[in-house]
C-alpha cells in the first residue's frame, strides 16, 4: 500500500495562503512559516503530518499528496478546514 509523509500549513483565507507560499518560494523555511502561521496543531511540529496512507486525509488533500512531485510546495488547496500549502517529503508505492 502507498504511504506518504507530508507537511502542511493551514490558514483561513486563500490570500493568506498565497502570501505564505511566496515567502517560502523566496527562501523562508517551510517549518518556520508553519510554526508561526498555521492554525493546525501540526504547526508546532513545523507542519509535519507524519506518515499516512490513501484515504486517511480528506479527499482534496489525498489527491494532491498521492499525485504531486516530492519536495514541491503546492497550494492553495481548499478543504473543509481552510486553505493549505502542502509539501510531500516522502512517498512509497
Amino acid at each position: 500500500m502507498a504511504k506518504a509523509s507530508a507537511r502542511h500549513i493551514l490558514v483561513a483565507t486563500k490570500e493568506a495562503c498565497e502570501a505564505l507560499k511566496v515567502k517560502i518560494e523566496t527562501g523562508e523555511d517551510f517549518a518556520a512559516v508553519a510554526k508561526k502561521h498555521s492554525t493546525c496543531p501540526s504547526g508546532r511540529d513545523g507542519g509535519s503530518l507524519g506518515e499516512f496512507g490513501p484515504g486517511q486525509m480528506v479527499k482534496e488533500f489525498d489527491t494532491v499528496v498521492f499525485s504531486c512531485d516530492i519536495g514541491t510546495v503546492l497550494g492553495p488547496i481548499q478543504t473543509q478546514f481552510g486553505y493549505h500549502l502542502i509539501e510531500v517529503t516522502k512517498r512509497t508505492a
